[in-house]
C-alpha cells in the first residue's frame, strides 16, 4: 500500500499465514493472529461519513477489505449511482485506512464471501440496508454471529449532499461583509444541531478529537520532500484524487501538506453557492486521502515563499524544522 495509508499489507499477509514453517518461527508475538475486517457498499460520492466508517471499521481489527458493488447491483436495488464504479473503486482505494477493495463485491453479504477472503466479521454502520425485496442484507452474517456495527456519522450522507447542491441558493454567501456572517463563518458554533442561517444545512463541527482521529499524525523526516498544494477541494471527488496521487508521486518520499481556504474565500473566488461542504468537512474530507499528510485549515489564497518556508514569519524553525525541501505546486483553484 502508499506509505501515507500507514499499513503495510506484506508484514500482515505474513502473519495471517501463521501455519507456513516462516511464521511458527517467530515470536510469539509475532505470530498472533491477524483480524481480518469486511466493509463492503456503493460509497457513491465518497465523503468523510464513508471515511469515518472505514476509519471505525479498521479500529476494530487490523486488515481491512472493502467491497465495493458495481453500477448494475446498485442500480437493481437503490437506482443508479451518481459514479461509475470504476470511479468509486479508485475513491476507495484512496481511503487511508482501506488495505484491500474487492470490485464488484455481491450486494447481499454472505458468510461465503467472508470466507473467501478469509475475513473475521463483517462491518456495517448502524443504519439498515434492505435489498430490493425489502430484506436485510446483512441478514446472514448476523445470526451467524460475524457482524460487528460502528456508528453512523451524523449530519452527512449521498443523499443529503445531493440535497445540498439542489436547493442551496446562489446568494446564500452574499453577505460576507456582514457582521453576522463574519460571526457564523469564524464561529465554530453553538451545537452539532445548528443549522447556517444562509443555507439551511446542518452545520457540521467536528471535535479536536475528531481530527486527531483522522490526522496521520507523522512529522516530515529527514530526507522527505515537503509539497505545498491548496484549494478548496470540496465535495472531494475523483479528480482531486488523481491530482493529490500525481503531486504524491512527485518525490520518492513525499510528504504532502494541502491548505484549504475558508468558506468565504472559496465563494470569493468560485461564487454561486459554493463551497458545499464547509471548512470542517473539507478538512476531515482531505485528511482521509492516504496521499495526504498534513492540512492547513483556513489557508491564504496567495503564500509567498517567505511564508512556505517560515509559517511563524520570524521564528526560522517554528515551521517544519527538519532538514528537508519544500516544493511549492498551486493547484489551480477554479479546479480544485
Amino acid at each position: 500500500m502508499m506509505k501515507n495509508g500507514q499499513h503495510g499489507t506484506k508484514d500482515q499477509s505474513e502473519e495471517a499465514g501463521s501455519s507456513t514453517p516462516a511464521a511458527s518461527a517467530r515470536s510469539p508475538e509475532k505470530r498472533k493472529r491477524v483480524v481480518r475486517l469486511w466493509c463492503d457498499g456503493c460509497y457513491d460520492m465518497v465523503h468523510y461519513g464513508h471515511s469515518n466508517q472505514l476509519r471505525q471499521a479498521k479500529s476494530m481489527g487490523d486488515y481491512l477489505i472493502v467491497g465495493v458493488h458495481t453500477d448494475a447491483e446498485i442500480s437493481k436495488h437503490k437506482g443508479p449511482p451518481v459514479f461509475t464504479q470504476e470511479e468509486r473503486y479508485k475513491m476507495v482505494r484512496a481511503i487511508k485506512w482501506v488495505d484491500e477493495i474487492v470490485e464488484g463485491a455481491p450486494y447481499v453479504t454472505t458468510l461465503e464471501t467472508l470466507d473467501k477472503y478469509n475475513c473475521d466479521f463483517c462491518v456495517h454502520g448502524d443504519d439498515i440496508t434492505l435489498t430490493v425485496d425489502g430484506k436485510d442484507t446483512y441478514a446472514e452474517v448476523k445470526q451467524a454471529g460475524r457482524y460487528r456495527e460502528c456508528k453512523r456519522t451524523q449530519g452527512v450522507s449521498t443523499t443529503d449532499l445531493v440535497g445540498r447542491m439542489l436547493l442551496m441558493t446562489k446568494a446564500h454567501h452574499s453577505n460576507m461583509d456582514n457582521t453576522d456572517y463574519q460571526q457564523h463563518t469564524d464561529n465554530f458554533g453553538k451545537g452539532a444541531t445548528a443549522h447556517s442561517p444562509w443555507t439551511g444545512v446542518s452545520q457540521f463541527l467536528q471535535t479536536s478529537q475528531k481530527i486527531i482521529q483522522f490526522a496521520s499524525a507523522k512529522e516530515p523526516q529527514p530526507g522527505d520532500t515537503i509539497i505545498y498544494v491548496a484549494g478548496a477541494f470540496d465535495l472531494f471527488h475523483i479528480g482531486h484524487v488523481d491530482f493529490l496521487e500525481m503531486v504524491y508521486k512527485q518525490a520518492e518520499r513525499a510528504y504532502v501538506i494541502v491548505g484549504l481556504h475558508f468558506d468565504q474565500e472559496v465563494n470569493r473566488y468560485k461564487g454561486k453557492n459554493y463551497p458545499i461542504m464547509n471548512i470542517h468537512e473539507r478538512t476531515l474530507s482531505v485528511l482521509a486521502c492516504r496521499y495526504v499528510s498534513e492540512v492547513v485549515i483556513g489557508a491564504p489564497y496567495a503564500v509567498a515563499s517567505a511564508q512556505m518556508l517560515d509559517a511563524d514569519g520570524d521564528d526560522k524553525s517554528a515551521s517544519w524544522s527538519v532538514e528537508v525541501p519544500i516544493v511549492y505546486i498551486q493547484f489551480l483553484n477554479k479546479q480544485c
